[in-house]
């Protein structure tokens, strides 16, 4: 069946088979089999070719949209997900609303969450006053490892943009009781983010933005896992971070 919102789409900007073939390396021929056979992409060529063309990759191709069910391969494994932008912001809002106990936040930027979710500041402040205990990790802009990301990404100077942006959204949480505030200037690996005895881990890849590269998500169970080894990694980080404070 022909892929008609592509068709219209490369229409709409004026797009040959040719054009968008050679803006995301592949054979003209690819391109009008994804038109009028409606054949779907590798993920990181429909990516490519989506942000091309100004256009959600979902609507394009909706089928990128399937998450890959967990295989039992580890009791901790609750699910993957090919990518993060697979995963709607409610998920991390409601793992996050449920933590008693730990809420950790590893990232360079992760603005998404205050670009989808404005109440993010109240949430956490409101599950500090409960006794949760809040810790936030962000990446240094100045650091050499944010600057690098930006290069591999392809994202350039805008990664340093978006984790001086991030600084500005938690910044007022600095010195409220129970949450701390701290930038870092790690090779980030993998975000992660931790509620009580669950966290998402996004991985990293060479190349990708964090928005399409896959996220585990993990349920603690027992002491030695994959939990705890991504917790171990948090808390590592956190102690080479420096403390933000109130302006």
């Amino acid at each position: 069946m022909p892929n008609e919102k592509l068709r219209a789409a490369m229409a709409a900007g004026g797009w040959t088979y040719t054009a968008l073939a050679d803006r995301v390396e592949v054979d003209p021929k690819s391109v009008e089999r994804w038109v009028n056979l409606g054949r779907t992409p590798r993920r990181a060529t429909a990516m490519l070719a989506a942000e091309t063309l100004g256009e959600d990759v979902h609507a394009l191709w909706p089928a990128l949209r399937q998450a890959r069910p967990a295989r039992a391969v580890s009791p901790e494994l609750v699910a993957l997900y090919d990518q993060r932008a697979d995963i709607p912001v409610s998920t991390f809002v409601d793992m996050l609303t449920q933590a008693r106990r730990h809420i950790d936040v590893l990232v360079y930027a992760a603005v998404f969450l205050h670009e989808a979710y404005p109440r993010l500041n109240d949430l956490l402040r409101e599950r500090a006053a409960d006794g949760c205990a809040v810790r936030i990790a962000i990446g240094d802009p100045d650091s050499v490892n944010v600057q690098q990301r930006g290069t591999e990404e392809r994202f350039g100077h805008g990664i340093e943009s978006r984790c001086r942006l991030a600084l500005m959204h938690y910044r007022p949480l600095a010195g409220v009781p129970g949450i701390e505030v701290r930038t870092h200037a790690t090779t980030l690996y993998n975000s992660i983010y931790r509620a009580d005895d669950q966290t998402l881990v996004n991985a990293h890849v060479w190349g990708v933005n964090a928005y399409g590269a896959p996220v585990w998500h993990l349920r603690r169970n027992g002491e030695g896992g994959m939990f705890d080894t991504y917790a171990s990694s948090f808390d590592a980080v956190w102690e080479t971070a420096t403390p933000v404070t109130e302006e």
